[in-house]
């Protein structure tokens, strides 16, 4: 009788587990049930262009694209391009010639029956098609991403692949869309995916010996492992962590202030590397006042540069609001390019270096100089020997950030300039084909460390009480699964009884 018992506990325990999971997956996983709509929606850009794509979706597909196509031409051949007239399914007005595709369920975008009107770009054109779609009752306009939620629902596409999808198409610089192309091509979810399967692995072992150690149906030792793989696991991601948010940094734009006392060259700086007149020039001191910011890309990388006042004492409410903000910005940034009027320097050589530690200190407040790029404009106004003992001046101390001497009014030393800051900008971000994927949301980071936290559980738990050890692991899982989207019950139960053979 104790025995039946105790079998009976066992299950209900491994069942409410399950049911558990299950509830979480459903709640994880799930989204607004659309299923049985047809949808439509203009898939180009929007204004003029050659060729415009509208794009449907859904189980009317077959019916819209006979509709405008009329019942009379031959349906089109999947995955072909066929050149038809497009007509009001009403009317029976033509409205353009141009391509049709069909794309049977479920090898398509949306693992739905799709089809693709290749049209002309007029906006009368588009807006024709689209109100002949409209007309049609069995159709409704699609909501905003609702194309690429039906292709997560349908696992076409993990919700890493998802936002890096979502990158791609936001991508502005040429790195940009190299991280993109890189995450929407599932390096990072297969990384994330490969973690999940170790974790469940170890869950289920961690559950069958809770469960059925006691039948002496789980070889000995089984709990090492689990140690073992789990380690390793937890190295992996917190070297995956500790990337200096290259990812990040590269998907935002690095962060890079231009800082500096008044009248140094800083908004002439930004104007130049803008290629455009973005701030007002003056000789009077203090014409900057707040942060002028702007977007520039270079070498390939994004730049948020943002240039801010000129850092002085002054007794001006509006000037001393200025140098907070300057301050503050120099704080956060990325990078720091410290403007130094290169004319106001000491004529002595041997006191170049140490003006250009006092001034970077005032610029930095005691920040590592690593962080920064000197830039010593209005070399125009200096003699060659003045450079020349400048520029010894800086080989000789090893302890002063990299320095650049350059004219913003003569572009010279300019070339030089723009190399160095390409260097130090993709040290910030890194290379996004080299090495593992990055990691390129918040959101991801969050998950990650909560991951870590609940494996941290786990070791807590182990020797004292293996059912709260164990939903240590089962929370871990949940942190990964949160990340791509996908968290289940299912796999558990299969390992368990692939592994263990449990009622064989």
């Amino acid at each position: 009788m104790n025995y039946v018992i105790g079998e009976m506990r066992r299950a209900s325990t491994f069942l409410t587990r399950t049911l558990r999971s299950r509830t979480i997956k459903r709640l994880t996983n799930g989204g607004p049930d659309s299923a049985g709509e047809t949808i439509f929606a203009l898939s180009s850009g929007q204004g003029k262009c050659g060729v415009a794509v509208i794009r449907v979706s859904g189980p009317a597909s077959a019916l819209a694209l006979r509709s405008l196509t009329g019942p009379r031409q031959s349906f089109p051949t999947p995955r072909k391009a066929f050149l038809r007239s497009i007509i009001h399914p009403h009317s029976e007005e033509m409205l353009d010639r141009g391509l049709v595709l069909w794309f049977p369920g479920p090898r398509s975008f949306t693992g739905e029956d799709c089809a693709e009107l290749h049209i002309h770009g007029g906006p009368a054109v588009i807006s024709g098609v689209l109100e002949a779609l409209g007309s049609l009752s069995s159709l409704r306009p699609a909501e905003a991403g609702e194309f690429t939620r039906r292709a997560f629902h349908a696992g076409k596409l993990d919700l890493t692949e998802v936002e890096g999808l979502g990158d791609l198409i936001h991508a502005e610089t040429e790195a940009q869309r190299r991280q993109a192309l890189r995450q929407m091509a599932g390096d990072l979810g297969r990384l994330y995916h490969d973690w999940s399967q170790r974790l469940t692995r170890c869950l289920a072992h961690v559950e069958a010996f809770i469960d059925f150690s006691e039948d002496e149906l789980i070889e000995d030792g089984v709990l090492n492992q689990v140690d073992e793989s789990l380690s390793q696991l937890v190295r992996e991601i917190e070297g995956h962590l500790s990337d200096e948010r290259k990812g990040e940094r590269l998907r935002s734009g690095v962060q890079v202030v231009i800082a500096g006392a008044t009248n140094a060259g800083k908004s002439s700086l930004l104007n130049l590397l803008c290629q455009r007149p973005a701030a007002i020039v003056s000789p009077v001191a203090g014409t900057t006042r707040d942060v002028v910011e702007t977007c520039v890309d270079i070498g390939g990388f994004p730049i948020l540069l943002s240039d801010t006042a000129g850092l002085r004492d002054t007794q001006d409410t509006v000037e001393i609001e200025g140098v907070r903000r300057a301050r503050e910005r120099v704080q956060q940034a990325d990078l720091a390019l410290v403007v130094v009027d290169s004319s106001k320097l000491p004529r002595d050589p041997r006191h170049v270096a140490a003006s250009l530690g006092g001034q970077l200190g005032e610029v930095l407040s005691g920040q590592a100089s690593q962080r920064c790029l000197l830039v010593l404009n209005k070399s125009d106004l200096l003699s060659e020997e003045q450079s020349r003992g400048i520029q010894s001046a800086l080989r000789e101390r090893g302890d002063l950030p990299q320095a650049c001497l350059l004219s913003c009014h003569t572009d010279s030393g300019v070339n030089g300039f723009l190399s160095v800051l390409k260097n130090s900008v993709q040290i910030l971000c890194g290379d996004p084909l080299v090495g593992g994927p990055s990691l390129t949301q918040a959101r991801h980071r969050a998950h990650l460390l909560e991951c870590v936290r609940s494996l941290a559980q786990y070791r807590q738990y182990r020797d004292l009480d293996l059912a709260l050890a164990a939903e240590g692991v089962r929370l871990a899982l949940i942190g990964l699964g949160r990340i791509t989207g996908r968290v289940g019950a299912e796999e558990i139960l299969d390992i368990i009884f692939r592994d263990f053979c449990i009622g064989k």
